[in-house]
């Protein structure tokens, strides 16, 4: 181990703030006053893990206890697992740096089963024994939860347990019992006994599986009286739960960068192919007034410009255009949009439409899952071809230019005539469009996802295409969208084998995972990291096959590795499910029709809850004045120090913008189709450099009066992270436009950072003035793929040693490519630029 944190070798990573914390709406907690340390940890990269709900509610339930830290950790990209192994660190928390072998709980969202790996990584990494059974009493117990947790069994060794269901009450319950059994200084297996008492919580060492030779299950033995089968907990009322109205803001853009507000929890349509269907019932919805309630909080509190409405099928929300209507007529003229996610098109009416794109255009995906209405009727997605068009129709009428449709591949059954029709579909959608936008030519993206059978689907006994028969569908759908200019894109096979692998997978495939996660497999579900050829090698070694997993077809009577985890829907229900399927008969949607007996709700605590009635948008509302009126213009100083010098220009741009709306501040917007907040920043400072000395112009409408340079400075300081911080400001002329610094100065300190110099001063001397002697020093600078010859001696313009070690640097702008600070460190002192950008430099003025 050294003296130094990971922190300091952020420079020679990709996207350092993945890793620095310290955001906006964060909880970072006393350590000595907290009787329990539980990390949320997604095995996956942060910009994905950020855009989970789940883990942000369950961060604030945590947080919400004074006793309990909790904090975040998300699987390290490539280059900083390199790192870390280089410099023997370990795995940490983004809030205090804790250790993950030091918690008490790491907790793991189970979201996909190819971040399988990840998980092992991340446990390695953090200093955790990788197997349950050989972990000491002091070590976290590991605990996962998730939808792929309903099937955990391919990696229940790694596990202590796991929570099958809502986690919203039981994840507090889990918390007690783990602080309770510390305080005691009990063994791990009492603990364990206790954590099997709450309702959803599997222990899997509490059982034993046996096999056939053929390799089936043969039986699963409880060894603990009175744990025979685990049912998922169910949280009855969501609106009896908190959703995050303070949720962690990432500085950089995430895959769903947006305040997401669940509305409803469930789904009882019975599409036959959806696993999240069967275990999130019953359907669950948020109030109206529950609802515009956390928007209302969680948009003061974040600064977004953007709401999104989550459930699994949100067009059935029942009250869902007034809802709609009511959150545009409050937000369309402050510029705030309202998306939804891809929308079943029976539910999709134009007012719903015609209200979403009121303030932009989010793109519109729809989901018919199949082209043919044959295979549409077997898996229950009871969507007629003229009820799609018809949605087109609207969709381009209210001046949509592009539309996705989506759609599985694969499906039981399935035939090439059954492709056709996904080609046949969207051609007619791309006419359709055509004549509704006067003779322009729509963009038609065709999405295809392999189909995977999953537990507690009616599917579940049925086998997956093979990667061959895969590739040849794919083939024959390429090449007929591309005949008629129709987008397409598709799923890597061997990513959809390897996912069907372990969906129905056995507790034998741990040997796989942790021979594939000791030959280097990481972010399987990321084609520019997946390798097969891994995985391959993995299974021939255990003495497994992918094809046992995928390719045979189970009967009825089979034993799941899965059968003693019980999501409420029973298997005699899923056997009829199948039946009904072969017949093309369609079962309705309990929510509005007959019950199905699936088995989940017992009709008194467990059941359907509709949100009954619209009682929300009761008084008027007060909208935000548009950006015509007068208006006026400031100048802020502001400095960059600590972690955040590793943000990125664009990520700056993002966390001020925001500060700029948390604050209250008339911010004003361009004209036109998006608008956009009128924000200027001075040049762009290099990722890694600290400034006390750095400019934004911004444009304020008076709005009731002008705010005073001074109070606009007190209001943005309140609301920004560590790091950042306005100095000053004051109005200046509207035209007046934001210059580029001709000259900047900085201090550059060779002994303070990681790289550890320890130079002379004489030496130090000798250098200076070795370089200020020659007339030209051109250097090679490497931009992305881009080389460039720069001639640094014009740039310098004073150069000196300012004692300690400390070096004055004074660099004016040049003709053509500009040398940075750390180009003149490596330069002066012969080091790889890499090694340069470890010394830290701060940047004390800019002259313009």
């Amino acid at each position: 181990m050294t003296d130094h944190s990971i922190k300091d070798f952020l420079p020679l990573v990709r996207k350092p703030s993945r890793y620095i914390g310290g955001e906006v709406n964060s909880v970072k907690k006393d350590l000595s006053k907290v009787s329990l340390k539980f990390a949320l940890g997604f095995p996956d990269a942060y910009e994905v893990g950020m855009s989970h709900l789940g883990l942000q509610i369950l961060y604030q339930i945590l947080n919400s206890r004074e006793e309990i830290a909790c904090e975040r950790v998300y699987a390290p990209w490539t280059d900083m697992e390199e790192l870390l192994r280089k410099k023997s660190m370990r795995l940490t928390t983004l809030e205090s740096s804790i250790p993950l072998n030091a918690l008490d709980i790491m907790g793991f969202s189970l979201q996909y089963e190819l971040s399988y790996t990840n998980i092992l990584n991340m446990l390695d990494l953090g200093g955790i024994t990788l197997h349950a059974r050989d972990r000491l009493r002091e070590e976290p117990f590991v605990i996962g939860g998730g939808p792929v947790a309903f099937n955990p069994e391919p990696v229940a060794d790694f596990f202590d347990a796991f929570l099958l269901g809502d986690g919203e009450e039981a994840v507090l319950e889990i918390a007690d019992v783990v602080r309770d059994g510390r305080k005691r200084g009990e063994e791990r297996v009492e603990t364990l006994k206790r954590l099997a008492a709450i309702d959803g919580v599997y222990v899997p060492s509490f059982f034993e599986v046996e096999y056939n030779p053929d390799g089936t299950v043969s039986r699963i033995t409880p060894l603990v009286e009175g744990y025979e089968r685990v049912t998922k907990r169910v949280v009855a009322d969501i609106n009896g739960v908190p959703l995050p109205t303070k949720p962690v803001i990432p500085f950089m853009e995430t895959i769903h960068d947006r305040v997401s507000v669940e509305i409803s929890r469930g789904c009882t349509r019975g599409c036959r192919f959806c696993q999240a269907g069967s275990i999130y019932r019953p359907v669950r919805e948020r109030t109206p007034s529950n609802i515009v309630k956390i928007i209302n909080e969680a948009l003061k509190n974040t600064g977004y410009d953007e709401v999104s409405l989550l459930s699994l099928s949100t067009g059935d929300y029942t009250f869902i255009e007034e809802l709609l209507t009511g959150l545009m007529g409050r937000f369309a003229e402050e510029n705030i949009a309202v998306s939804l996610p891809s929308l079943r098109v029976g539910t999709l009416s134009a007012k719903v439409a015609g209200e979403i794109k009121r303030v932009r255009k989010t793109g519109f995906t729809l989901a018919p899952e199949a082209g043919s209405e044959r295979l549409r009727l077997l898996i229950n997605k009871g969507i007629k071809e003229d009820d799609l068009l018809a949605a087109a129709k609207d969709i381009f009428t209210l001046g949509w230019k592009s539309v996705k449709l989506y759609f599985m591949l694969g499906l039981p059954t399935e035939t090439d005539d059954d492709l056709r029709e996904i080609v046949k579909l969207a051609e007619c959608v791309k006419l359709i469009g055509r004549k509704a936008t006067g003779g322009r030519t729509p963009q038609i993206n065709v999405s295809v996802a392999s189909f995977i059978p999953k537990p507690y689907t009616p599917f579940q006994w049925e086998p997956q295409i093979t990667r061959e028969e895969c590739v040849r569908k794919q083939s024959l759908l390429r090449g007929r969208l591309a005949a008629l200019n129709l987008g397409f894109k598709w799923h890597e096979p061997r990513m959809s084998i390897l996912e069907g692998v372990f969906a129905r997978g056995d507790r034998r495939l741990s040997a796989v995972l942790l021979r594939a996660f000791r030959k280097g497999c990481r972010f399987d579900g990321w084609s520019e990291c997946f390798d097969y050829s891994l995985w391959d090698a993995a299974f021939s070694e255990a003495g497994l096959s992918t094809e046992f997993y995928t390719e045979r077809r189970r009967p009825f009577g089979e034993v799941f590795p899965w059968d003693h985890l019980n999501p409420g829907v029973t298997k005699p229900f899923l056997q009829k499910e199948f039946q009904r399927a072969l017949e093309l008969a369609r079962t309705e949607d309990c929510k509005v029709d007959l019950c199905t007996a699936c088995g989940v709700c017992d009709h008194k605590v467990v059941k359907n809850r509709a949100a009954g009635v619209m009682d929300a948008f009761k008084e008027p509302s007060v909208r935000a004045k548009g950006s015509a009126g007068p208006h006026y213009k400031v100048r802020l100083r502001f400095s960059k120090t600590g972690a955040v010098r590793f943000l990125s220009h664009l990520e700056l741009v993002s966390v001020m913008t925001r500060a700029v709306k948390r604050a209250g501040l008339p911010l004003r917007y361009s004209q036109g189709f998006h608008p956009l907040p009128k924000v200027s920043f001075s040049s762009s400072l290099p990722v890694g450099l600290e400034s006390l000395e750095e400019y934004m112009d911004m444009e304020l409408d008076f709005d009731g009066g002008m705010v005073s340079p001074g109070a606009v400075v007190e209001r943005l300081n309140a609301e920004l992270p560590e790091g950042l911080k306005f100095l000053g400001g004051e109005a200046i002329p509207l035209k007046l436009a934001q210059p580029s610094a001709m000259i900047n100065e900085y201090l550059i300190f060779l002994k303070n950072g990681p790289a550890g110099l320890n130079i002379e001063p004489q030496k130090i001397d000798g250098i200076l003035r070795d370089f200020l002697n020659k007339a030209s020093v051109v250097i090679r600078i490497q931009k992305e793929d881009k080389v460039t010859e720069v001639d640094l001696r014009p740039q310098v313009s004073e150069l000196v040693h300012a004692g300690d070690s400390t070096l004055r640097l004074v660099l004016k702008r040049g003709q053509g490519a500009n040398a940075r600070p750390h180009d003149v460190v490596a330069c002066l002192l012969g080091l790889p630029r890499e090694d340069a950008s470890l010394i830290p430099i701060l940047k004390v003025k800019a002259v313009q």
